[in-house]
């Protein structure tokens, strides 16, 4: 199975409630990268440019989750604040509607990050 397949499959596993949200992620991730590759590490979907994934997403039963988010400036963290759970998790509860905004932004931030690497 080729690693868009296997988003896809992941994507149609997902309950009916989340995969509005995650079908946005992926068609953000491929118009931010058009050219990264897909595929499912650790359970997860995620797009990589080269061998660096830009995140991971995934649909939990109380949210979405976006890993590794990784620490940026004073004007990026307080945007991602509301939404940071642990050290490099980002969650969006099934109870608020997804920030896609913010989601964007996090994807700039994350290609932004890639691209000093």
């Amino acid at each position: 199975m080729s690693g868009a397949d296997a988003v896809e499959a992941y994507l149609s596993s997902v309950p009916e409630a989340q995969q509005g949200a995650m079908r946005e992620i992926r068609a953000m991730l491929r118009a931010a990268a058009p050219d990264a590759e897909e595929t499912v590490k650790y359970g997860m979907p995620t797009a990589c440019v080269g061998t660096v994934s830009i995140l991971y997403y995934a649909a939990w039963k109380a949210h979405i989750g976006l890993y590794p988010i990784y620490r940026g400036d004073a004007v990026f963290e307080t945007m991602v604040a509301p939404y940071r759970d642990k050290t490099d998790t980002l969650r969006f509860s099934k109870k608020q509607p997804v920030p896609f905004e913010v989601i964007g932004r996090v994807i700039d931030h994350q290609l932004a990050r890639i691209r000093t690497l």
